[in-house]
């Protein structure tokens, strides 16, 4: 039983990780291959905290918020001058960035050899959160809190001006409103979500290294979110239901272990494929990303 818990746990942080995509890439139409830079500063940030002053879990949260939300402005910035493909590979020069520092910083992150014993949260700083069950439940908390936060954001004004930034850039410009400023606060939300999901995965695990932040790490939350859908809340989740619990419940297909690895990575890769081509716009998306 403490296997699919754990498996729910880590849907949970993937939704929050796919919902915080969403803001940027099916919102504002800014497609970023950085989220997981975004959530391995917060869980490196967040086991700063929790190691070096034992301090209660809201206010590592609001720390790792603001810090992480902090890192997203040198990604804005640069959407200001870079368009389309240039953005891209700009996100992706950052991902690769704070993967390489992460690595190589050996000193303050241990490098390859990652930080292990993190402590765990502990609520009101009066007892700490330890085993499956207690992260069970913070993790269904903190996630259902995102979805609706999320959701009221989709639907609020905010939101009603990124969905058109997404649509027609020049017009929403026309019309005197801060583009810029609109994707800086995007980004500073969708990083401080990410930091949010990256120290709760840090104190459940207790162990973190670079190899959980990489590219890949990124393109395994893109593909979440575009098999989902973009711009709408019920997508993202649904990418992360898709993504994270097709591999695991391929483990139960009952196919011969000497091939079993293999094939459940060509089932797997052939279903994606299949939901790209006959739902390009995702599973619950109404538009595709331009």
């Amino acid at each position: 039983m403490e296997y699919v818990f754990h498996i729910i746990i880590m849907l949970n942080i993937y939704i929050m990780l796919t919902l915080s995509a969403n803001l940027t890439i099916g919102m504002a139409n800014l497609l970023t291959m950085c989220q997981a830079a975004f959530y391995g500063i917060g869980a490196y940030i967040g086991t700063f905290f929790l190691m070096q002053f034992n301090l209660p879990f809201l206010l590592v949260a609001a720390l790792v918020m603001l810090f992480t939300g902090a890192f997203s402005f040198l990604v804005s910035f640069a959407s200001v001058r870079l368009k389309d493909d240039y953005f891209v590979i700009a996100t992706m020069g950052f991902q690769l960035i704070v993967y390489t520092i992460l690595y190589n910083w050996t000193d303050v992150t241990r490098g390859p050899y990652g930080i292990p014993g993190i402590p765990g949260i502990r609520l009101f700083g009066m007892f700490e959160l330890t085993g499956v069950y207690a992260y069970l439940v913070l993790s269904l908390v903190l996630m259902a809190v995102v979805v609706f936060l999320f959701h009221h954001l989709v639907e609020s004004p905010f939101g009603r001006v990124l969905n058109a930034i997404r649509a027609d850039e020049i017009t929403v410009k026309s019309m005197g409103r801060n583009i810029v400023k609109f994707k800086s606060l995007a980004f500073f939300l969708s990083a401080a979500v990410a930091g949010l999901a990256g120290i709760i995965y840090a104190s459940y695990v207790s162990y973190i290294d670079p190899t959980s932040f990489t590219l890949d790490e990124s393109i395994f939350i893109l593909s979440a979110l575009f098999i989902g859908g973009i711009g709408n809340t019920k997508g993202p989740v649904l990418g992360a239901v898709f993504v994270v619990l097709l591999p695991e419940l391929l483990r139960f297909v009952g196919l011969p272990d000497s091939v079993a690895a293999n094939l459940r990575q060509i089932i797997y890769g052939l279903a994606l494929i299949l939901v790209m081509y006959y739902r390009p716009q995702g599973l619950l998306g109404k538009t595709i990303m331009k």
